[in-house]
């Protein structure tokens, strides 16, 4: 992480830009008189996840699809069991790539939906994990604290002993800290300052008593930006559970354990409605169902866990995620159990017939094919058995000299018509 805004690789890129999104919001909240940081998690959460949509419903037709489509991969994988010979192989994987064809969806399933979408949700957890970075209001809150604190001898000792500083301690050893950056060393306080809990405030207090006024003028603003329906999201609830007993306080124990309570339930009825793929028989298949079962129950805990020990704040995304995830789920599946898949598959089907047409391979040719390389495959086996060890390597060496020189750039398609002629011109001799 350098300063407080994080530059790996694309997630930085998109972190930027979800940060100009977060800070709109804010200014909007500012501008209409509540400025919260709990209410901008939720609508920046919203807005992403409906500019999401549309992937999300490209993976329910996926997998919609992939029920439908499962026994014909099953039977072409029963078809060529047991069979290890180049023919039989390039012709699973023809025969496999026309279905997926057929179905008009590719082999890699939903891994491109997949691949655009965690870039996406990391970096809006790296957007609210670290506001100050992103948004410029939230950020001025710390002035001049910051810069007053930096004046102050031993303040560097001061905030690396802070709950949550550990995760930050290579800040302080970097280049740019230790050239005197002025920036640098402002966005590591800031870093710091901004996970920090009730007690590591009073501690700046306790130790800078001339820096009393800033700390309260400070803590109000980012009080006022932190609280949301009476709990400050900068604490965890598991430090508002602590503070309540010993305050006596017991209202606020109900109010703690109910973040980490709601993530945990929000995130099961989440899980229960993605649809779980009933065993088919294929064992790999059967096992990566069953992962994504215990996965499932296994969320839940997860999630309540980190809301328990993280900032409040992340647990009101995990909330809001869930929330917005369960109704865009019930409503893609109704739009989803709408469509007709039967016009979606003719559709496809005509795609592929032409697409199969330009590679010169049709179905039947598939078959007759198939065909011909089973039958010529039982004769050539007899043949190639009653040979000498010298006419074995002979006709070994004349068919690698055959691919060497008709070799032609292309698919499995233009392989297939390569051995079919090698087998057609020895036939004849």
């Amino acid at each position: 992480m350098l300063l407080t805004q994080s530059t790996t690789p694309v997630i930085g890129f998109v972190s930027q830009l979800l940060g100009y999104l977060m800070e709109g919001i804010f200014y909007v909240l500012n501008v209409i008189g509540i400025p919260n940081i709990g209410l901008s998690i939720i609508l920046f959460t919203i807005i992403i996840y409906l500019c999401l949509t549309p992937l999300t419903i490209q993976q329910q037709k996926f997998s919609k699809l992939q029920v439908k489509m499962s026994p014909e991969l099953q039977a072409i994988q029963a078809k060529y069991k047991g069979k290890k010979d180049n023919d039989s192989m390039m012709m699973m994987n023809q025969e496999t790539q026309a279905v997926y064809a057929k179905y008009g969806v590719s082999p890699s399933g939903s891994c491109a939906q997949m691949a655009i979408q965690l870039p996406i949700l990391w970096a809006l957890y790296k957007v609210i994990y670290s506001m100050p970075a992103y948004v410029t209001q939230i950020k001025s809150a710390f002035f001049p604290l910051v810069d007053d604190m930096i004046k102050q001898t031993g303040s560097a000792d001061l905030i690396k002993k802070f709950t949550n500083a550990a995760q930050f301690s290579k800040q302080f050893t970097n280049e740019n800290y230790t050239k005197g950056v002025t920036s640098y060393i402002q966005n590591t306080y800031i870093d710091i300052l901004n996970r920090a809990s009730t007690s590591d405030w009073l501690s700046i207090k306790s130790k800078y008593p001339t820096l009393s006024v800033d700390v309260d003028r400070t803590l109000a603003k980012i009080d006022q930006y932190n609280n949301f329906l009476g709990l400050n999201i900068g604490n965890s609830p598991l430090y508002t559970l602590k503070a309540a007993i010993s305050s006596g306080k017991y209202i606020l124990v109900l109010a703690a354990v109910m973040i980490p309570l709601l993530s945990a339930l929000t995130q099961w009825f989440n899980t229960k409605l993605i649809p779980v793929q009933a065993k088919s028989g294929n064992e790999q298949a059967d096992q990566m169902a069953q992962q994504m079962k215990t996965m499932n129950i296994m969320m839940p805990i997860i999630s309540a866990w980190f809301t328990f020990t993280l900032p409040a704040g992340m647990g009101i995304y995990w909330i809001a995620g869930a929330v917005v995830r369960s109704v865009q789920q019930i409503l893609i599946n109704k739009h989803i159990d709408k469509m007709d898949f039967n016009a979606i598959i003719e559709k496809n089907k005509e795609k592929a017939a032409k697409k199969m047409e330009k590679k010169g391979l049709t179905n039947s040719k598939l078959k007759e094919y198939a065909s011909v390389t089973q039958k010529a495959e039982i004769t050539d086996n007899q043949k190639y058995s009653a040979m000498v060890s010298s006419d074995k390597e002979k006709v070994v060496k004349d068919a690698e000299e055959y691919y060497s020189a008709n070799a032609k750039e292309g698919g499995i398609a233009s392989k297939a018509n390569m051995v079919k002629q090698y087998n057609e011109k020895n036939n004849k001799k």
